[in-house]
């Protein structure tokens, strides 16, 4: 069992995230070029690497996820953001997530922030 780990889509702010937690592991779409890239190359690379994405993509990413698993391949976990949640309560949820659950418990789901 392992502790999760993130990786945020493009359009994803993890600044406040990691100041209230400074130990949260957060890697950005944009730092392992995945910047621009499909939904589909970003969930494959979040299942290489064991990593819950968490995205404000709230048009096709889901969609991109759920097709993933009716094919049956590995799905670490979504997590969407609408940009119009206040980002307070959305990074609470991702602090409790990732203090209070495992990487694992996560694989093939979508939730919705905040919890």
């Amino acid at each position: 069992m392992s502790r999760p780990r993130f990786l945020a889509d493009h359009d994803l702010n993890e600044h406040g995230l990691l100041r209230r937690e400074p130990a949260v592991e957060v890697v950005r779409v944009r730092d392992v070029g995945l910047d621009g890239r499909p939904d589909a190359e970003i969930l494959e690379f979040a299942a290489a690497q064991r990593m819950l994405v968490i995205s404000h993509d709230v048009n096709t990413m889901p969609a991109e996820a759920y097709a993933r698993m009716e094919a049956g391949r590995s799905m670490p976990g979504l997590l969407m953001a609408q940009q119009s949640q206040p980002i307070a309560p959305v990074i609470e949820s991702l602090v409790i997530i990732w203090s209070a659950s495992e990487m694992e418990e996560w694989e093939g789901n979508v939730w919705f922030l905040p919890l």
